[in-house]
């Protein structure tokens, strides 16, 4: 175990949690040019573990579609987003003053409302291994002391053991190759007590849910597509439909090494948000 970081790293502040992979943030290409996987995107297919890609080119592919994830993002939610977030934010429990790591963290909007609970004094820091994403939460949260955003794998997640109080994934866990090892990750750097939370998108069984599915389904690559991204929003639905049940998730949840393991479902059932608890170390 290391020793956690005397100074709290702020906006400005790069190099307290250097970036794990640097590279430099490349601008959004609504139609994809610049990605070293142009067009293609991955197929979405889970393994046993986790997402059949490689983070790499889910990473490309994020960089690809970072200039209109957002709104998007909102569109295909049904403006539902923000009622997700919130309360997944409000299930981790963080204080003022207190530390959080948004892993697979996009444009930031996670990290930030996590940021906004942990003030004053508090310490946000959000990791996803897409420059472009990254880029666009620096810039758009800039000049916020304590909230800092590097370039990372939610694989390895660039910080120390029981560093921080709680530790969040909004959206990112099905694209992970490793759905233990990442859960297990953020267990590693949240502190005995502390909790992990996992906001991911479900494939429910009601009657409600299956008009959201339907929506999911049909609308959300017609969307894509005139967007100019009709690959990366394909991509979408496949990897939900790879996704494990909540059940499932649960299952890893505990076998990643969390205890007292819950899920709540919103909107029908269309998401899911998973809380785990850190236990204490063994002695």
């Amino acid at each position: 175990m290391t020793t956690p970081r005397e100074a709290r790293p702020d906006a400005t502040e790069r190099d307290a949690f250097p970036d794990a992979a640097p590279r430099e943030a490349r601008p959004a290409s609504p139609s994809g040019r610049g990605s070293p996987f142009g067009s293609a995107s991955p197929s979405g297919r889970a393994t046993e573990r986790g997402n059949a890609a490689a983070s790499t080119e889910v990473g490309a592919m994020f960089d690809q579609i970072s200039g209109v994830y957002d709104p998007l993002n909102l569109v295909i939610s049904a403006f539902q987003e923000p009622r997700w977030r919130r309360r997944a934010v409000a299930l981790a429990g963080l204080k003022p003053g207190g530390r959080a790591i948004d892993a697979a963290s996009g444009t930031g909007k996670v990290a930030a409302d996590l940021h906004a609970s942990a003030r004053p004094d508090g310490e946000v820091l959000g990791v996803d291994i897409s420059p472009g994403m990254i880029g666009i939460a620096r810039q758009r949260f800039v000049g916020r002391p304590g909230l800092t955003f590097v370039i990372g794998d939610a694989m390895a997640l660039p910080a120390e053991d029981d560093h921080f109080d709680a530790a969040t994934i909004a959206f990112g866990m099905r694209n992970l190759p490793d759905y233990t090892r990442g859960f297990a990750e953020m267990a590693r750097v949240v502190r005995p007590g502390g909790k992990v939370v996992c906001l991911e998108i479900a494939r429910p069984r009601s009657r409600l849910a299956r008009i959201m599915r339907w929506w999911f389904d049909r609308i959300v690559p017609l969307i894509g597509r005139v967007a100019g991204q009709g690959g990366a929003y394909a991509y979408l639905v496949r990897s939900v439909r790879s996704y494990p049940a909540p059940e499932r998730i649960a299952e890893i949840m505990r076998e990643a090494g969390l205890v007292g393991v819950r899920w709540v479902g919103m909107s029908g059932g269309i998401v899911t948000i998973h809380v785990g608890t850190v236990p204490p170390h063994e002695r």
